[in-house]
């Protein structure tokens, strides 16, 4: 039988907002103060995820924070052509406080106010739960621009994202202003169905993983949230139910998936052996264990 409407009407809400924004709101205050190494230099200190696009589920707890380094920048020229590559060299010169040097301070700010809490992991700096304050992941960044045009530093366009690189020294470029704005379009252009719908899949991922349906670590919120966002917005309409069997069948019959974009619509959804991109294999177990879920409920 189907999963009932009361069921994903409940999975529907979103989890925790007050003690995210507390939380949110002191470690932003911590790495704004003015006395910290990096006060002079130009950054923004900002939210992702979840909690940040109004799609976290009642076990999503993490509040993921962003702070990001804007008097230098790292740049993907693989669109320009050579003449172009050229024209970049010569218009830039080395950064003297590279990410490095941000990292590092970012770090020291952090370690000083939370002590013992503070971990440095391989891409992001965790401060663990205390009292009401939320664990947290903090990702120190500096600017990406994923330039379409360059003539000179005044007459380009590019992409504006966000880089930074993990333990093994890999570069990692992202965009999560542009997956957030998406995810609220999509959201106002299917009569608000789009989060309520992300929260449902990912409460129907927590329920698989629980079952043993679906394997823990297969199925993220960043690349569920991409997946929908892919569905055509007549799709998200009428209710729970209606919404999730519309979904699924279109995943498994009119989807064209190697079209599929991330929210942030900079990349490709299903691809292998990108850090960006969500494999084939895991999306395709995803949605056969969300019909095993439904069919066997």
């Amino acid at each position: 039988m189907p999963i009932p409407e009361s069921q994903l009407e409940t999975w529907s809400h979103q989890g925790s907002i007050t003690q995210s924004s507390n939380t949110y709101n002191t470690i932003k205050n911590v790495l704004e103060a003015g006395t910290t190494p990096y006060a002079s230099k130009g950054f923004k200190v900002f939210l992702q995820g979840s909690y940040g696009n109004g799609t976290n589920i009642l076990s999503e707890s993490d509040v993921d924070i962003i702070i990001r380094l804007d008097d230098c920048f790292m740049s993907g020229l693989s669109d320009l052509t050579e003449e172009e590559k050229a024209a970049h060299k010569s218009a830039f010169r080395d950064a003297t406080y590279t990410h490095v040097d941000f990292k590092r301070d970012v770090l020291s700010v952090l370690t000083q106010q939370y002590g013992k809490a503070v971990k440095a992991g391989d891409k992001a700096i965790a401060i663990d739960a205390s009292g009401s304050r939320r664990k947290a992941d903090v990702i120190v960044a500096i600017q990406f621009r994923r330039y379409f045009k360059f003539l000179s530093a005044n007459n380009a366009e590019y992409a504006e994202g966000i880089c930074f690189w993990n333990g093994k020294g890999e570069r990692i470029a992202n965009y999560p202003k542009q997956h957030s704005a998406n995810l609220t379009t999509k959201h106002q252009n299917t009569s608000k169905w789009f989060k309520p719908m992300a929260r449902v899949f990912k409460n129907m991922r927590s329920r698989m993983v629980d079952d043993g349906l679906l394997k823990a670590g297969i199925a993220p919120s960043y690349y569920i949230e991409g997946l929908l966002y892919n569905v055509p917005n007549e799709k998200l309409a009428s209710s729970y139910q209606d919404c999730v069997v519309n979904i699924l069948n279109w995943y498994r019959g009119d989807a064209s998936k190697t079209d599929l974009v991330c929210a942030n619509e900079q990349y490709y959804l299903l691809r292998d052996g990108y850090h960006t991109c969500w494999t084939q294999e895991n999306c395709d177990a995803f949605v056969e264990a969300a019909i095993e879920l439904w069919n066997e409920w």
